[in-house]
């Protein structure tokens, strides 16, 4: 089981279901075991939040969703498993992403592409970080964001053997994880085409 259990991301006041959904496939990919939805603007609340089989692509089988409209509660829970939060946010403190060490325990928190994070959010956030971009454009779409600081998250992790005898997730914690994950293939919810989630707070 080579799941990271000190890495996740926050996605706020992303709507598009195919959005998530790629960004679920991203975390999958690198092992992240669970991501957290956050709406703070009032015109996104709702009480329920429904993800496509075929968008996902059977990654929301193997990733949990906490979904949340309230910030301070959604990030108490964050704050209580993951030491660090860090955003993709254009601060005047702001690092590059290959100045990150992404092997500590860190949640990733993204933003819509066209407000980016609110202020909320950000009161939230322990440290800002960009992505270097050397063309024209100034910015990427949200789920290539995403991905691409995973894949960094990645590189450092594998360098540092946490995919291994190195990783930082207690044994008996993945071994639970996996008989879950077993149970799960059985599971009639996840070979549903959709999966409906409660909004938590």
């Amino acid at each position: 089981m080579r799941r990271q259990g000190n890495l996740t991301v926050i996605l706020e006041n992303i709507m598009d279901p195919h959005n998530i959904s790629a960004v679920m496939r991203s975390c999958d990919a690198i092992g992240i075991h669970e991501m957290f939805i956050l709406f703070t603007e009032k015109t996104l609340e709702q009480d329920e939040f429904t993800i496509g089989k075929r968008a996902s692509a059977g990654a929301r089988k193997w990733v949990d969703l906490h979904v949340y409209s309230n910030a301070a509660a959604c990030f108490e829970h964050v704050k209580s498993k993951y030491e660090k939060v860090l955003s993709t946010h254009l601060g005047e403190d702001a690092v590059s992403l290959h100045e990150l060490d992404l092997t500590a325990s860190v949640a990733l928190l993204f933003g819509n592409e066209r407000n980016g994070l609110s202020q909320e959010a950000l009161s939230y956030s322990d440290g800002n970080f960009v992505i270097p971009m050397l063309g024209m454009s100034q910015s990427l779409n949200l789920s290539v964001a995403c991905a691409v600081t995973l894949y960094e998250a990645q590189r450092q992790r594998t360098q540092k053997g946490m995919y291994g005898e190195g990783n930082p997730w207690p044994l008996e914690q993945r071994q639970a994880l996996l008989e879950d994950y077993v149970q799960r293939k059985h599971d009639e919810w996840g070979d549903g085409r959709k999966h409906t989630y409660k909004v938590e707070i």
